[in-house]
């Protein structure tokens, strides 16, 4: 009976050294911003529309209106949606700077 060898076939057990990647801590805070699926639905929802109100993002999902709150939060701090306060309300809108970044981001792994 053959050995089996401890090494998968095609993969390199070569030691890598990984050189030093500032962008690598933007990326994780943008990939955090969107590890969810409610944050993920808002930002598509924003970005098929100039700009929406806490409460029409609230209407489209099925979480109470505090836990929207705190994604937005999230998103927001991120970088990736911006909050414009309109009397008692909030209007969000998609950042398309930040929004390019994380596809660049994405597109470079």
């Amino acid at each position: 009976m053959a050995k089996k060898s401890s090494v998968k076939q095609g993969c390199d057990s070569t030691p890598v050294k990984l050189a030093a990647d500032a962008s690598a801590t933007d990326f994780a805070k943008l990939a955090w911003a969107i590890a969810h699926p409610a944050r993920v639905q808002i930002v598509r929802l924003l970005i098929g529309r100039k700009a929406c109100v806490c409460g029409d993002i609230v209407a489209q999902l099925p979480l109470a209106q505090s836990t929207v709150s705190q994604h937005l939060k999230i998103l927001k701090e991120s970088g990736l949606i911006q909050g414009e306060v309109d009397g008692p309300k909030v209007c969000y809108c998609i950042n398309a700077d930040r929004l390019a970044r994380l596809k660049e981001l994405v597109a470079g792994l």
